[in-house]
């Protein structure tokens, strides 16, 4: 990922995370993914009610789905409203799909949406990662960096 494109996502006012994605997994490969949306999801989206808690990525017929995304119903969406955890298909290169359909063959191997974001166009984008899951150990490594970064921190401002 490039610095212009990390600038867009910093800037973007919606951003939608898994928190628990970085816990569970280490990351290997990251993607940033188009989201095929209706209307009515768009709209939910840039207010901000979408969740990410218990999502995953598969690859069906050779198109990558993430799959128990959470997307509130509009509040002003009357009759035509979109069901809340339906399916959503990502849109990626051909090639990049190959690269993951590839990988997640192999065993602990998965996909994991890590954040949905609004880009300067207003489109709607999902970035993933190839990610391998941690063991027991390795969460609780995790756990002691991140207290001991908080007690670092909280030195510095004592100073």
């Amino acid at each position: 990922m490039n610095k212009q494109q990390e600038e867009l996502r910093k800037k973007s006012p919606i951003q939608i995370k898994n928190r628990k994605a970085a816990f569970e997994y280490f990351f290997i490969e990251e993607f940033t993914a188009g989201i095929v949306l209706t209307g009515t999801e768009i709209k939910s989206i840039r207010q901000g009610k979408a969740s990410l808690v218990d999502t995953y990525c598969t690859i069906i017929n050779g198109e990558l789905w993430v799959k128990g995304m959470s997307v509130s119903p509009y509040f002003y969406g009357s009759y035509n409203n979109h069901n809340q955890k339906r399916d959503r298909k990502l849109l990626l290169t051909r090639r990049e799909i190959n690269r993951l359909a590839s990988a997640t063959k192999q065993t602990g191997y998965t996909i994991v949406p890590l954040l949905v974001f609004i880009d300067d166009k207003g489109r709607a984008k999902m970035d993933i990662a190839l990610c391998k899951g941690k063991k027991e150990f390795d969460k609780r490594q995790t756990l002691k960096e991140k207290e001991d970064r908080r007690e670092m921190d909280r030195a510095m401002k004592a100073f």
